[in-house]
């Protein structure tokens, strides 16, 4: 069985390390808005069309889990409280959690925002402890809480960050022991009795289709013969599924290298019909986009615009710039041409702004028109640094993405 024995861990602990972030959006809203804690609460859209990003254990004690619908989650928790979101904080806050990853191990591969697997192999420390010092390095220099499952394999590291999480209840998180470890070698014993919805990509069609034959364990899936397992999910799934029961999981940690495309989306509350509303959600998209761009110190030649009509029919446009851009003014500029070849008439439900072919800004060369005009790289990253010391809802640039930089909307912090 597995173990959540302290600092020491297990002499054949095995090196692979999956750290997740409790409730993560949810925390990071708590860190800047403190009045917030103990109260159900999610991020995301409250409207009829909403979803939940993220829930409170508060919330989750009720029911409340991502993905679900926010009319669902206010019938089961009419008390709810809903917070739009701030996903440029939220990834700020993740660069830096991976900056501490990567203080214990190259070797880190993150999922996405709030987790990551880590190969610790050849560290001084046990992977057991490893994964206590990341617990403590990351409340204590971000204040966000983490689990940490400690295995040979992927698969059982993550379900061991998952049984490392506390249990929700109404007045919040209770339990969890943090780190918790599949020794090497009591791999398939400790599988054999947890339900087959455990194994990483068993989801409710997969479920059903097992449950026909009489599997409701892995135990019991992975002594089902592989023929007959490929007759009812196919080959490949089958292979997948039986590897994994069997604790068979070769997939190494791939540290990451830069990412192809970046994107933002916003969906409506009602279908926008217009190029002028729609433009002016196209002017914080790509200032978003841009502003990521820039964390990560990179620019895109590619700019594309996702669009998503009333009906869900959806088009995308892309344009490919001469070089590389990291401007939001540009980007929205850009986008917007895009929009004006849409007809909107009809109403339109989503809108996202993405860029693609990506790399390092130093390599851009000046148009003329870039060489004459006030610079907006200038404007850029005096805004960069006014968000990194007040939030990012501090400053916001001003007018529309056609004018010359004349200066910048001010909010004061709260």
């Amino acid at each position: 069985m597995g173990n959540s024995s302290g600092a020491g861990g297990n002499a054949r602990s095995g090196s692979i390390l999956h750290v997740d972030m409790d409730a993560f959006f949810v925390s990071v809203e708590q860190l800047r808005r403190p009045e917030l804690r103990g109260l159900p609460l999610a991020v995301g859209g409250p409207g009829t069309r909403g979803v939940v990003a993220s829930a409170s254990y508060e919330a989750r004690s009720f029911g409340v889990h991502s993905a679900m619908p926010a009319v669902q989650a206010r019938r089961l928790c009419p008390e709810i409280v809903f917070l739009p979101g701030d996903h440029e904080l939220y990834s700020e806050v993740s660069d830096r959690i991976m900056v501490i990853l990567r203080s214990f191990t190259p070797l880190v591969e993150p999922l996405s925002v709030d987790e990551a697997f880590l190969d610790v192999s050849g560290a001084h420390d046990s992977p057991v402890a490893i994964g206590h010092l990341i617990r403590r390095q990351v409340r204590d220099d971000e204040g966000i809480n983490c689990a940490v499952g400690v295995a040979a394999v992927k698969f059982l590291a993550k379900l061991g960050s998952k049984l490392a999480k506390p249990e929700p209840t109404p007045q919040g998180p209770t339990g969890g022991v943090g780190v918790f470890e599949v020794p090497v070698g009591e791999e398939r014993a400790f599988l054999a009795p947890r339900p087959v919805s455990d194994i990483w990509g068993v989801g409710p069609a997969t479920l059903a289709h097992l449950s026909r034959i009489g599997i409701s364990t892995i135990g019991e899936l992975a002594e089902y013969p592989l023929d007959r397992l490929a007759a009812v999910v196919g080959n490949a799934h089958s292979r997948h599924l039986h590897d994994l029961a069997n604790a068979v999981d070769p997939r190494p940690v791939v540290p990451n290298t830069a990412p192809k495309s970046m994107s933002r989306e916003q969906t409506f509350s009602r279908d926008l019909h217009t190029h002028e509303d729609l433009g002016a959600a196209i002017v914080a998209l790509s200032d978003s986009v841009a502003s990521r761009l820039r964390a990560a110190e990179l620019a895109g030649r590619t700019v594309t615009l996702k669009i998503r009509f009333g009906d869900f029919n959806t088009i995308t446009r892309s344009h490919t710039l001469a070089s590389p851009v990291d401007s939001g003014v540009v980007l929205a500029r850009e986008a917007k041409r895009l929009l004006e070849a849409v007809d909107v008439a009809s109403g339109v439900r989503l809108i996202g702004v993405g860029v693609s072919e990506l790399e390092d800004p130093g390599q851009r060369q000046l148009s003329l028109e870039d060489a004459s005009a006030p610079s907006w790289h200038d404007v850029d990253r005096a805004v960069d640094r006014i968000r990194g010391r007040f939030g990012t809802e501090a400053i916001q640039t001003g007018g529309t993405a056609d004018e010359r930089p004349r200066g910048v909307g001010w909010t004061r912090p709260n």
